[in-house]
């Protein structure tokens, strides 16, 4: 009797862990991808005021392009989709408030986006064919 109770504990929990799928990805990164100081200031403090504010259930991408003249465009990607794009002036002190202004105004968009995918009607397209 004990073991048939083994083994069907055993199947149990074979069967919990073998339920991924191919929608089972890792959430809570956000990507560095700058290249100057001012970039990486800007990368701390804005994924700092994300990880403070929000639960991190998605995946960002910050990536920068220094410009010797112009200063630095940085962006952010959501689901390979630009979200947040500004230039930064190459004599920039105190990145912090344009950060934390950032991390904000894109965790509104992402909020906002998974909102429209829930409400998006695909009865006869999938979501990547759209």
């Amino acid at each position: 009797m004990t073991r048939h109770w083994w083994c069907a504990l055993i199947l149990t929990v074979a069967a919990c862990c073998a339920h991924g799928g191919e929608e089972d990805e890792m959430m809570g990164f956000i990507v560095d991808d700058t290249i100057s100081h001012i970039g990486h200031d800007f990368y701390y403090s804005f994924s700092e005021r994300l990880r403070d504010t929000s639960p991190m259930d998605f995946n960002l991408v910050v990536r920068e392009r220094p410009d010797a003249r112009w200063g630095s465009l940085v962006t952010v990607e959501y689901q390979q989709r630009l979200v947040y794009r500004r230039f930064l002036p190459p004599n920039t002190v105190e990145l912090k408030d344009e950060a934390y202004a950032a991390a904000d105004w894109v965790r509104r968009q992402v909020v906002q986006r998974k909102l429209e995918a829930l409400l998006q009607d695909t009865t006869d397209l999938e979501k990547d064919e759209l």
